[in-house]
């Protein structure tokens, strides 16, 4: 009969053979056989019974060791510049090792929060407990899952909100991160699955009250559905991406193409240039050059990166966070036209005459060096006359010659009358604990519109160079309004003493007719929120409708392929008509741009709709310590149900529900969209100037309760209103047709 070893003697061999751990290595090493292997599975389950041992996938270890080959996420440098990670899972009683990575000269650059799989040696040292060695790297891109933490005996379980998942994820006690029961959580995948095959998880980020501003946009996140996570061979082939070289494109890099972004933009995937056109034909011209980021050279067609792109359709911007339609790895950073370094792109060069009408325009595919990444305040302050030493060298040669564009382009959107309406752009600016700082509308300056005429101008040139070449592509649709639609503006307009005459064919001109007549009245705000309702909503087609509200026969998305599908698709296209390379539009994607024009619609909605109840909730948590409030604002809609209004300061949405708005009851009129008191004949209309106190504001919904004061500086009698929200006089008619009504019977049945 074999010698079944000690039990130091096999926890010796597994420490000296981290690698031959399972039952069937222990008993070849000790020449255990035939029976005698029930008497060393006796002795191992001793070992694990007493904490000694721990059985993972059939293999036994020092619960107190990591194994040879371990996932490890590294924390990061130390101030003598050493690489330290830890361990993803450690299941042992004692202190969480410290791991050194001793980086070979051919390893990736590894930076705090990389996970790599690590090959590990145990060495004595007071600093660290193992050096490792990296085998790859396996990217930054954990499972995560956003719940409510529920505390148990030990540890405790997440609960997801996402209401397509039932299972809970199980928290070791050593992985709450300190979360209290009921506290929103988000954690991430620690491991294999745990007890009833529920997965493990570690608690990463603790969001705290579920209701608390730092969780708006991950709740609206999860409601809509928005994928935030990108799969690991999408992170993979993005991790694996290189820098574009000059093979194949033109040398714009001596070009001074500059960024004008918001000072808080997380990508830059524009930039411009323009000039005096040296064509003595023509006179006062301009030539201006447009690039942007040839996101289409990393994201090729049927890829993993393609597949999430399209699956996503679209960038997500809320008050704290983007989810991006790409890793950060291409749209922060390959794809982002930084300042100073080479970045591919494919530019359009336009040249415009004197009043702005584009002349000609010819597209390139090349290789640009930005030397400046500028923001618009700077920009505007430059031409202002107050140039920081950033804009001072560029003023001349570039900034100056970019407004002399711009100059001649409004003279040309002049011609042209796109609508014009007057909607100021809320900014929600957030404190480090995620809490609203300010709510501000954003100033729009000339900076703004230089840019934005700049891109629709390339726009239009990418959509009539494709039409010309008979390539297919996707649209930007906006049809004009409907006549339902139109016919309830033209009445607003009237009962606020304005004209949109009829009869004659719609076009964006009458309504800035109207939009202009009414500026600067109290009706303004009624007229461009009415004129705006009006409106169909834009979408993506392939075929060729046009653009209403720009005024433009021909339209597609360009200039922002980092955020927008459309404008990828838009990019293959051009690199197909000029047959620049393999990376264009393949048949596959041809055959079915009508399922894609369809998807990325929708997904652009519900951004849309994500982007803002994201901003309801954050307006009611910042109005929520202000109730009981007097504030004022002007009716934006009416419904059977009560009065909606527009604060003046935030700009937020409220409600004055019908128990509300006084004590006697209101009749509603949909078609005149009026509600008026059955006793008072008091009108409510829209764009109604009130003072209101605010009665409720609720972050968790957004929802945001309103209390009629005055109207139209008449104030409202308060009080409660008659049973059931019944006027006296409305009970009494009801209760005589009831008294006819049997009367009549009463006279039948005799009969």
């Amino acid at each position: 009969m074999s010698k079944i070893p000690s039990k130091p003697e096999i926890l010796e061999w597994i420490t000296q053979n981290p690698t031959l751990t399972a039952k069937r290595d222990i008993a070849k090493a000790f020449g255990i056989k035939g029976a005698a292997r029930i008497d060393l599975k006796r002795v191992l389950k001793e070992l694990e019974a007493e904490g000694h041992l721990e059985k993972r996938n059939r293999s036994y270890q020092d619960p107190d060791r990591l194994p040879p080959v371990s996932v490890l996420v590294v924390t990061g440098p130390d101030r003598d510049g050493d690489l330290y990670a830890k361990p993803m899972e450690w299941q042992g009683e004692g202190q969480e090792p410290r791991v050194l990575v001793l980086p070979r000269a051919s390893d990736p650059a590894l930076g705090e929060g990389d996970r790599i799989l690590a090959r590990l040696t145990l060495i004595k040292n007071e600093d660290h407990h193992y050096e490792a060695r990296l085998i790859r790297r396996i990217g930054t891109n954990p499972k995560k899952v956003l719940g409510i933490f529920r505390k148990r005996t030990e540890g405790g379980r997440i609960i997801p909100i996402d209401k397509g998942s039932d299972k809970e994820w199980i928290v070791a006690d050593d992985a709450t991160f300190g979360a209290k029961d009921g506290e929103l959580v988000e954690g991430e995948l620690a491991g294999p699955k745990g007890r009833m095959g529920l997965p493990r998880a570690r608690i990463v980020d603790r969001l705290g009250d579920p209701s608390a501003p730092k969780a708006v946009s991950l709740i609206a996140i999860h409601q809509h559905g928005i994928p935030d996570q990108f799969p690991d061979d999408v992170i993979a082939q993005a991790d694996a991406a290189k820098p574009m070289g000059l093979k194949g494109r033109e040398d714009l890099r001596e070009m001074p193409l500059i960024t004008i972004d918001p000072s808080d933009a997380r990508d830059h995937d524009d930039a411009c240039y323009a000039h005096a056109d040296d064509d003595p034909k023509n006179e006062g011209g301009h030539v201006v050059w447009v690039a942007i980021a040839d996101v289409a050279a990393y994201v090729t067609p049927g890829s993993p990166l393609d597949q999430e792109a399209r699956r996503r359709g679209n960038s997500t911007y809320f008050p704290d966070r983007v989810v991006p339609m790409l890793p950060d790895r291409l749209s922060g950073d390959l794809c982002s036209l930084h300042e100073g370094v080479p970045r591919a792109c494919i530019a359009v060069r336009m040249v415009l005459d004197s009043k702005g009408n584009k002349l000609r325009h010819s597209f390139h595919r090349g290789l640009m060096k930005s030397p400046a990444s500028l923001h618009y305040q700077e920009v505007q302050d430059a031409i202002d006359g107050q140039p920081n030493e950033r804009t001072e060298a560029l003023l001349e040669p570039v900034l100056k010659p970019l407004y002399a564009a711009y100059e001649a382009l409004k003279l040309a959107r002049a011609e042209r009358q796109p609508l014009d309406l007057d909607l100021p752009e809320r900014r929600i600016e957030l404190e480090d604990d995620g809490t609203v700082k300010s709510v501000n509308f954003k100033e729009r300056l000339d900076a703004h519109r230089l840019i934005e005429e700049f891109m629709v101008l390339a726009n239009v040139a990418a959509a009539e160079t494709l039409l010309a070449k008979k390539v297919d592509l996707l649209f930007r649709v906006h049809e004009e309004p409907s006549p339902e639609k139109l016919e309830s503006l033209r009445e607003t307009a009237q009962a606020a003493g304005f004209k949109l005459a009829k009869g004659q064919v719609l076009q964006t001109a009458h309504l800035n007719r109207l939009l202009n007549d009414a500026a600067g009245s109290d009706e303004a705000e009624l007229i461009n929120i009415s004129t705006l309702r009006s409106m169909t909503q834009a979408y993506y087609a392939p075929q060729h409708l046009g653009h209403f509200g720009l005024a433009l026969r021909s339209y597609a998305h360009f200039t922002s392929p980092i955020r927008r599908y459309a404008d990828l698709i838009v990019h293959r296209a051009l690199i197909t008509a000029h047959g620049w390379g393999k990376d264009g539009l393949s048949p596959e994607e041809t055959e079915r741009l009508e399922q894609t024009a369809a998807h990325i619609s929708d997904t652009e909605r519900r951004s849309m709709m994500a982007e803002r109840d994201t901003t309801d909730r954050y307006l009611a948590s910042y109005l929520s310590e202000r109730v009981g409030n007097e504030m004022t604002g002007r009716t934006s809609g009416i419904a059977r149900f009560g009065v909606f209004v527009k604060l003046d300061e935030t700009g937020a949405d409220g409600l004055i529900p019908m128990r509300n708005l006084g004590r006697e009851y209101f009749h509603h009129d949909a078609d005149s969209q009026t509600l008026m008191g059955s006793d008072t004949g008091m009108i409510i209309g829209l764009g109604q100037r009130v003072k209101v106190r605010l009665s409720e504001a609720v972050p968790v919904t957004g929802g945001i309760a309103l209390e009629l004061l005055e109207i139209e500086d008449q104030k409202i009698k308060q009080g409660s209103r008659s049973p059931a929200g019944r006027s006296p006089r409305g009970k009494a008619h009801k209760a005589k047709r009831k008294k006819d009504k049997i009367k009549r019977k009463v006279t039948r049945s005799r009969r």
